[in-house]
């Protein structure tokens, strides 16, 4: 894949995604994303809704979830959550990075099974090397990652409940500048054309160079997606590889 921003510093493997794509890997709904920096230990980003499935679609990426240091939820909806039991019967020291939408019985628990665990708020905060949170948004409580490289910042979305655009704003006022990647979730499946556009032109206004609108983005906004940035519009489905 073509690198736009110079030299390789991050490639990010989609493990989980109702949108079909590498041929050996199943699509259900839901959204998992692999992260691995140049520098410093992989990680992973939500779960997807199943934990069997996500260990094949793994697997089949060459992706070993054994050296998951930190994982980041990005909100407690089933289909983000559903592989986080088997990911951790693999990875048990795995540190968990949870928004205070998750409950607390439930965060308690996870304490024991996990190497730790960390809320998040509804304000940004640090969560570890090159990654922070953009705190809670929305009423749903989810959090989006925001990982900082010599590329340029990337935001990672599981479903946008507060709006795509209105958390990619966020994010910029995080970093100061403008993002060179938006990837995930768009939460646009059940939006009208117009609001569509609404959220393809506010992203363009921001400046975000490049977008990987997948999941629950759907087929209609996917493909205006692609109508307004072109080459700069990756796509996504699980088994996509991003390389930065």
């Amino acid at each position: 894949m073509e690198k736009k921003f110079g030299v390789y510093v991050m490639k990010l493997t989609i493990l989980f995604d109702n949108v079909p794509g590498r041929e050996g890997m199943t699509p259900l709904w839901g959204f998992a994303c692999w992260v691995e920096p140049e520098a410093g230990e992989p990680w992973l980003f939500d779960t997807g809704s199943n934990g069997r499935v996500l260990l094949q679609n793994a697997r089949v990426a060459g992706v070993d979830l054994s050296r998951a240091k930190e994982l980041v939820l990005s909100h407690p909806h089933w289909d983000h959550v559903g592989g986080l039991d088997t990911v951790l019967e693999i990875a048990p020291e795995t540190h968990l990075y949870l928004t205070e939408s998750f409950s607390k019985l439930w965060v308690r628990d996870l304490e024991k099974m996990s190497g730790g665990v960390k809320v998040v708020g509804k304000d940004p905060m640090p969560l570890f090397d090159g990654v922070e949170s953009t705190g809670m948004m929305a009423e749903i409580g989810e959090q989006s990652a925001l990982v900082r490289s010599p590329a340029g910042p990337i935001l990672l979305t599981g479903c946008a409940h507060a709006g795509i655009v209105e958390i990619a704003a966020r994010a910029m006022e995080m970093v100061e500048e403008p993002l060179a990647l938006a990837i995930g979730g768009f939460h646009l499946f059940r939006s009208e054309e117009w609001e569509i556009t609404e959220a393809i032109e506010g992203l363009s206004a921001l400046g975000v160079r490049q977008v990987c609108p997948t999941h629950c983005t759907g087929e209609r906004a996917t493909e205006m997606f692609k109508e307004a940035f072109g080459e700069d519009c990756i796509a996504g489905g699980v088994g996509t590889i991003v390389e930065l």
